[in-house]
């Protein structure tokens, strides 16, 4: 063989190989970022769907309600965990990855096309509690099973691919602020109300049947053929890794609080602030463009110094700047200061949560990996993240300090700065 045609058979190679690549990550992150989309969405238009599923005469008893039925819809994710990831462990993580997306699809697909309370009654709010039960508990397995199947793919770059997890949830948050900041900037209350905030569900509802398709193309990774597979991975979980477990949730806290936080940002610029609607999603905008450009570059630096040292500046600054931010937003309230605010808010939250995927998944074993990281996932993400705007809603009203949430967070940073060191110590990650 010629030198000229071993040039080219390499440089093929290397071509299929980012090809290769490219096409895991967009399968892969595809349902994530629907997943988070639609959160992000439900959350940013918690003032208008509180209007129109839950009409009560006092304004923060329908917006209470409204957060409430977002927070009780993650009681199903864990169940969604067990249940999926454990599926994706005995059958597969593309059987998986297939499934919790066309459940996810249709849970969006109800919210888009739900009468509102005023043409069907109770039958609105419940039909949307519903809907967000079957999204939770297929978000339950899709963070354990596409984060599994990327890492098993590449191990050698197992933070770099990992990070696109939540990179991917940049990407959401950029689009549904671009959706709200547009919406409330050009629509009438009235016509945001009646039908604008259907817009962005009908957006998501397209994206599923893009994701299936691109699912259905993709390989089960070699690392899951190879393994000895797991009888009942529950059990074994539960029964010899249940430490793991547990770091797995403790190291989540600050970077979901943090998250959720966000989500939760345009209702509090509007209502604490007195901002426009518009500036809220302006700032949650910056985040997300953050978040999505920021975290594969954190992932792929885990991957050459470490995890456990990145983890730990950035929830220390956090810890140390989360409070002031939120006293410069309440001092000069205004988009700049919010946009200030949140954009460190965000710089630190995209290099504290890159390595986190990476983390979780070097703690189990393949025949446990997606249970594992599933359940413990969707556990944090319940506890500290789905009941956080509620939680901040509840404590502003109950002590009328509109710092408060700042408080909320340190205390999150402290929880997952002392998960971190645990890890380090008793579990020697690095």
């Amino acid at each position: 063989m010629s030198m000229d045609s071993v040039t080219t058979a390499d440089a093929l190679a290397r071509h299929t190989s980012r090809s290769s690549v490219s096409r895991l990550i967009l399968a892969t992150s595809i349902g994530n970022a629907l997943e988070f989309y639609d959160l992000v969405v439900y959350g940013y238009f918690a003032a208008v769907l509180s209007r129109t599923f839950f009409p009560v005469h006092d304004r923060t008893v329908s917006l209470l309600l409204t957060l409430g039925t977002f927070a009780l819809s993650y009681l199903a994710r864990p169940i969604g965990a067990l249940a999926l990831g454990s599926f994706s462990d005995r059958k597969g993580r593309k059987a998986s990855l297939t499934l919790s997306i066309a459940m996810m699809t249709l849970g969006t697909s109800m919210i888009a096309l739900m009468p509102s309370y005023a043409a069907i009654g109770v039958l609105a709010p419940i039909g949307v509690f519903a809907s967000r039960l079957l999204q939770g508990f297929s978000a339950g397995g899709e963070f354990g099973s596409s984060t599994a199947f990327l890492i098993e793919h590449a191990p050698e770059r197992k933070g770099f691919m990992a990070s696109w997890q939540f990179s991917s949830q940049g990407a959401s948050t950029v689009l549904a602020s671009l959706f709200g900041a547009v919406l409330t900037s050009t629509l009438t209350t009235a016509q945001l109300e009646g039908w604008g905030w259907r817009i962005p569900f009908l957006f998501g509802m397209l994206i599923g049947p893009v994701g299936l398709y691109i699912r259905r193309r993709i390989d089960e990774t070699p690392e899951f053929e190879r393994a000895e597979k797991s009888a009942a991975p529950v059990r074994e979980l539960l029964a010899t890794q249940k430490e793991r477990v547990l770091v797995s949730i403790g190291v989540l806290v600050l970077t979901t609080t943090a998250n959720y936080m966000l989500l939760y940002m345009p209702t509090y610029a509007a209502r604490q602030l007195g901002l426009a609607p518009s500036s809220g999603f302006i700032a949650t905008l910056a985040a997300g463009l953050i978040m999505m450009m920021l975290t594969p570059l954190v992932g792929h630096l885990s991957d050459k110094v470490g995890r456990v040292r990145i983890m730990l500046g950035a929830g220390v600054l956090f810890f140390a700047t989360v409070y002031p931010a939120f006293v410069l937003m309440n001092a000069r309230p205004s988009l700049g200061s919010l946009l200030a605010a949140v954009t460190w808010v965000a710089l630190l939250k995209a290099t504290y949560f890159a390595p986190i995927p990476a983390l979780m998944s070097e703690l189990f074993p393949t025949r446990t990996r997606t249970t594992g990281m599933a359940f413990g996932y969707n556990i944090g993400t319940t506890v500290f993240g789905g009941f956080t705007p509620l939680a901040v809603a509840a404590l502003i009203a109950a002590t009328g300090n509109n710092l408060a949430p700042g408080l909320y967070l340190m205390l999150a940073a402290v929880l997952s700065l002392f998960t971190v060191m645990w890890a380090r110590v008793r579990l020697h990650a690095r």
